[in-house]
């Protein structure tokens, strides 16, 4: 099968294109032909630890952990393994590997209770590689225990955690504020946002509202700038460890001191979680944002773009182009 493998940290440039062995599917797994997921920042960190020590203590010292990554998947069921029930030959599937990766090839092997669901009607695969971000959205959102009539102001609102903290906030029944630049205003309108600050125009820090949570879903603000933004049991979080790490600190801190004002919640993965995505989207309360699509022998571009941190959304790979798996009746 052809897989994007990557045996050496470096820049995108050391991806390569490979014919490697198709896996097998063990007792308990699905074998997934896939058809599209997504290159995302967290891709990006694993090919690029940073800072390098500490990212390769993490993900193998020398080389590489998992050599051929990719989280979010779409597919079809290829063939099952002995003892599995919850899925059958043929059915259209979607969900996340955070465990091992490997959905930047052909096939893709998930233990049938693992984060794999059956996709929803109508949804194209390009459309259902939306877990990760929404998974990273929905673990701050949980953490803050957010339920309707609270406030919540979400810091660069636009990417693939910050259109997915939009909508899941909205569905809690939150009041939103969704900060992004001048070309996202109309997008985060279209999410659901009540209210749209252009951080181009003017400092969102200085709006003279305060809420019950801040999210800085891109990890380019820091709790000293928002803190003005909280009210007196407000609490805020990041979707990054921030300037020397200082949100880590600061959540310790607050732990310790039991003020809670900064959290930084680790994602759990469940495939709870993705049937709770699953019914998000099939309420009409959850859809992707596309920045663009490439296909899988574009990856390194598709790399290089997300690097620049400026997508909007999410990036699809796509495995096997629509038209071509409509004509192969794949």
């Amino acid at each position: 099968m052809k897989a994007v493998v990557n045996e050496r940290y470096g820049s995108p440039d050391v991806l390569e294109n490979r014919e490697v062995a198709k896996p097998e599917p063990k007792t308990g797994e699905v074998l997934v032909r896939v058809r599209a997921t997504t290159v995302s920042r967290t891709d990006c960190g694993v090919l690029r630890p940073h800072p390098p020590l500490i990212g390769r203590l993490l993900m193998g010292l020398f080389r590489p952990k998992w050599t051929i990554l990719g989280l979010d998947f779409a597919g079809k069921v290829e063939a099952v393994g002995e003892d599995v029930t919850l899925f059958k030959l043929g059915e259209r599937v979607f969900g996340m590997s955070p465990d091992h990766y490997g959905a930047h090839a052909d096939y893709l092997c998930m233990p049938e209770k693992g984060t794999i669901v059956t996709m929803p009607l109508g949804v194209g695969f390009n459309e259902a590689v939306v877990c990760e971000g929404a998974w990273y959205a929905d673990t701050y959102l949980k953490k803050f225990g957010i339920r309707a009539g609270h406030k919540i102001l979400i810091y660069g609102a636009s990417g693939a955690i910050g259109t997915a903290a939009v909508q899941l906030a909205k569905s809690y029944g939150a009041n939103v504020t969704a900060v992004v630049a001048t070309r996202h205003l109309e997008l985060v309108k279209s999410l659901g946002a009540d209210h749209v600050i252009d951080y181009t125009a003017e400092d969102f820090t200085q709006i003279g509202e305060t809420f019950d949570f801040v999210l800085d879903a891109v990890g380019k603000t820091t709790f000293f700038r928002c803190r003005r933004l909280l009210r007196p049991d407000g609490v805020f979080s990041a979707a990054d460890l921030g300037p020397w790490w200082q949100n880590i600190m600061l959540a310790a801190w607050s732990s310790i001191t039991g003020s809670n004002r900064v959290v930084l919640p680790m994602p759990k993965s469940s495939k709870t979680f993705v049937e709770y995505l699953k019914g998000r989207m099939e309420a009409g309360e959850f859809r992707a944002v596309i920045d663009r699509e490439y296909p899988l022998e574009e990856i390194v571009d598709a790399y290089h773009f997300v690097e620049t941190t400026q997508k909007t959304g999410i990036v699809v790979i796509n495995v096997i182009p629509a038209n071509e798996s409509t004509t192969a009746g794949l």
